[in-house]
């Protein structure tokens, strides 16, 4: 090879080498099966739905990739959502309306909305919303990017659908509870906190905790103290005009 060969061979060398580290000639990447079929099966999450009535059904659900019936259109709707949640947990008959353009491929189903629940639909501004945690989401239920547009809903998500009387702008506060043994007395003491939209939580004064066959009201503290038996009973509180909490199960020795 003359020299001038050589030079243009190393310099055809140089240029493939630096497209392929650009990524220009890498080989278009392929999701693998198994990966799919993981990411279709989704997270598994609590819910609780809280209905006006105030009965609340409480589950463990795997948030997977769900279908739903949409007048006469059969919509996709994309795992880790809160809307596959919902649907997969089956709390009776839901009611749908889309301000998009769903269809068979999940990433069309971000402006489902929920209308209604079990017979109880939406008036005016009030009606179904969704929480993460104690914070309200700020995205619709099927919006493939999460209910924060940050990602979707994760493994042991704490998910909270209740019917939001809006009172000033916002929503009832949602209750929730943490319970700890009382030193000495082999007593369980139970904090109460009630969250509003933005997840900013207050202690609730008068809310009912029950569990364990045994009841107390809570301070001014949001505080009560419970005699429980030994073993792993669930507490509950609940407050007329607020969000029952999840229940919570606790151990005691």
């Amino acid at each position: 090879m003359s020299g001038r060969g050589l030079l243009w061979g190393v310099a055809i060398a140089a240029a493939l080498a630096t497209l392929a580290s650009m990524g220009a000639l890498a080989a278009p990447a392929v999701e693998r099966p198994d990966a799919t079929r993981a990411a279709a099966r989704g997270p598994v999450v609590t819910q609780l739905v809280a209905f006006r009535s105030g009965r609340t059904v409480q589950r463990r659900v795997r948030a997977s990739l769900t279908r739903v019936r949409v007048g006469r259109k059969r919509c996709a709707v994309a795992p880790g959502t809160a809307l596959a949640t919902l649907v997969r947990s089956r709390p009776g008959r839901i009611g749908l309306r889309d301000f998009g353009a769903c269809s068979r491929r999940a990433r069309d189903g971000g402006q489902l909305f929920v209308r209604s629940i079990r017979g109880e639909r939406n008036r005016g501004v009030s009606g179904w919303v969704y929480k993460v945690g104690s914070r309200l989401a700020t995205a619709g239920a099927g919006d493939p990017a999460g209910p924060f547009g940050r990602g979707r809903l994760r493994g042991g998500s704490r998910l909270t659908w209740f019917y939001c009387r809006m009172d000033d702008g916002s929503c009832q506060r949602t209750l929730a509870l943490r319970a700890s043994p009382a030193p000495g007395d082999g007593a369980t003491v139970v904090s109460v906190r009630g969250f509003d939209d933005r997840g900013h939580g207050v202690p609730v004064e008068g809310a009912t905790v029950r569990g364990g066959g045994a009841q107390a009201r809570t301070d001014a503290e949001g505080r009560a103290t419970l005699v429980l038996p030994a073993g792993t009973p669930t507490l509950r509180a609940t407050k007329r005009g607020l969000v029952p909490s999840h229940a919570v199960r606790v151990t005691v020795r």
